[in-house]
């Protein structure tokens, strides 16, 4: 099953959509670097069949299962992630992103984060504009 194809998921929860996403994201990712499923299997310590099923998207497999398959083929959180925070905020995710560097995307993110961050402290911090004198406070 392709990433085009996930679009048909039904009334699927948003966990278990994302599930069926991040195992496609695993299985694709673990045929391009050229990984057998016994390979990636051994290489995150879980058993090959268990990998199957997280490739297949079952929805009783764990986050944190995807996350050390993820990581042992090379994907960043954010493939993960940046669906999950769309679906959450019911907005149709453009799975094209997921074909993208998701690592760029998860840099601007970081970025557009810390910049947020560095600006709510700074306004914090500013002292409070002088309310302006009119003739009438006396």
């Amino acid at each position: 099953m392709s990433l085009q194809s996930t679009s048909s998921i039904g009334d699927a929860t948003v966990l278990a959509q994302i599930k069926v996403i991040s195992g496609k994201c695993i299985e694709e990712r673990r045929r391009k670097e050229r990984k057998t499923q016994e390979q990636l299997a051994s290489d995150v310590g879980i058993g090959v069949r268990w990998l199957r099923e997280i490739e297949s998207g079952n929805p009783k497999s764990s986050i944190e299962d995807h996350l050390r398959c993820a990581s042992g083929v090379g994907l960043p959180a954010s493939y993960f992630l940046i669906p999950l925070m769309f679906m959450d905020h019911k907005m149709a995710f453009p799975r094209q992103l997921l074909l993208d560097d998701m690592a760029a995307l998860e840099e601007h993110c970081i970025r557009c984060i810390g910049d947020y961050y560095v600006d709510s402290i700074a306004s914090r911090l500013r002292p409070a504009a002088p309310r302006p004198s009119t003739d009438d406070e006396d």
